[in-house]
């Protein structure tokens, strides 16, 4: 029994539990930057190390409490994917984008689901479930190393507009999914009525969630309101709003990507976008701390074989639904070969998905899915950096800088620091 446990207060377990977790996670970034690995690494590390398997430190009663810190989580990720489908950039972007998009994506999808249903015998539930989570992949530490090594060219361009749509296309698949399975829980003569109510209930959902772009548009105006009570809006509609949808008793993550497409587009303002991304840390620890603690250790020995096919299968149809993709719009042959190498770190949606995909599935499987994910989450965010280095390199966008020696040689100046940091800027 934990020390938390031992408090009478409810309250007080729940105010310090929540300091634990906070705490948890802060320390174990302070590990992983030094390692040179995503915050979101250490976040599901301190979370396995507190969880019930290991120190036990947070009391299982307060975990099952916290599922609110999910779905806000999630509320908010999604609102923050809307933004990349603004209509101006789309166009500037061009089909080609979303042909190899939607190439990566699905092509990841399909893999998976077809091997765990065909290889392992995995219900169709299942086996399309983690298909559709497999489609998604995190942007964040892709960024991070195009940031780091200040890379521009048009392999880069691809990589960043692929990873602003691929969040997209998954949970569109994820949604898609959710809708046939709840609508094959019923038999026989009701099959029609719930196969249409599923997807009237998600398109009432996204309806409200454009209403609440328009809206939010109309009430945040910048020039009328304080950043404080911009943020107190955006936050009082993505609560409605994902409350409303779960009365519904569907997805909220479609309608909250809605509300942000909406507001991008009718004229809304980034920065509230910035806003909302500079609030969030804390709601997105929480989040990542809470999967890591709800990944279950003795359900890894079932998951051993299984989960090792998933990592590699996503890697590999990530790897050939890009190169088809690219082959099929004309892509240059650098961005071909080696765009899949950068799409491979899988966090943030994918674990969210997990945590939805948990809850439609049996006890077992559920678990099983949820292992699977978070335990791969871990090693892509470990691989996937030195991947997305490996694909600069490759393609020829991030060369090797040459020695002082090897200038000479050639007949140029080496440059001092701050005369490339100005050129850095100016360009």
């Amino acid at each position: 029994m934990n020390l938390i446990q031992n408090i009478a207060s409810e309250n007080a377990q729940i105010l310090l539990s929540l300091a634990v977790m906070l705490g948890a996670g802060f320390l174990a970034t302070r590990v992983t930057k030094k390692l040179q690995l995503p915050n979101v690494t250490g976040y599901l590390l301190a979370g396995i190390v507190i969880g019930p398997y290991l120190l036990g430190l947070i009391p299982q009663e307060i975990v099952g409490r916290m599922e609110f810190v999910t779905d806000l989580a999630l509320a908010f990720i999604a609102f923050g994917v809307g933004r990349y489908f603004k209509l101006a950039d789309l166009r500037k972007s061009g089909l080609g984008i979303l042909v190899i998009t939607l190439f990566e994506s699905l092509t990841a999808g399909a893999l998976i689901a077809l091997v765990m249903r065909l290889l392992f015998g995995y219900s169709t539930a299942f086996s399309l479930l983690l298909g559709a989570i497999g489609c998604a992949t995190a942007p964040a530490s892709t960024i991070m190393t195009i940031r780091q090594y200040k890379s521009k060219g048009i392999f880069v361009n691809t990589i960043l507009q692929v990873v602003a749509l691929d969040d997209a296309v998954a949970l569109l698949a994820f949604s898609a999914v959710a809708a046939f399975l709840n609508a094959t829980d019923s038999g026989g003569g009701a099959l029609a009525k719930a196969m249409l109510l599923p997807i009237l209930y998600q398109l009432c959902g996204m309806a409200v969630g454009a209403a609440g772009g328009y809206l939010l548009h109309l009430i945040a105006d910048p020039e009328r309101r304080s950043a404080e009570h911009r943020l107190t809006l955006v936050l009082i509609l993505l609560l409605t709003l994902t409350g409303f949808c779960t009365a519904l008793d569907v997805s909220p993550l479609l309608a909250c990507m809605v509300m942000g497409t909406v507001y991008i587009n009718v004229g809304g303002s980034k920065k509230l976008f910035k806003m909302t991304t500079r609030f969030t840390p804390p709601i997105l620890l929480l989040f990542f701390v809470l999967s890591g603690m709800r990944l279950s250790l003795p359900a890894l020995r079932s998951a051993g074989v299984v989960g090792i096919v998933y990592f590699l299968i996503r890697i590999l149809g990530k790897y050939l639904g890009a190169w088809c993709g690219c082959a099929l719009t004309g892509a240059p042959t650098p961005v071909r070969r080696w765009l899949g190498l950068a799409l491979i770190p899988q966090a943030g949606v994918s674990i969210g998905l997990a945590v939805l995909g948990q809850r439609m599935l049996p006890v077992e499987t559920g678990a099983l899915l949820s292992t699977i994910i978070l335990s791969s989450g871990v090693l892509y965010e470990m691989i996937g950096p030195a991947c997305a280095k490996a694909s600069l390199f490759l393609s020829g966008t991030l060369r090797r800088p040459r020695s002082k020696a090897a200038r000479a040689a050639v007949g140029q100046k080496p440059r001092p620091a701050r005369a490339i940091g100005q050129k850095l800027r100016a360009d």
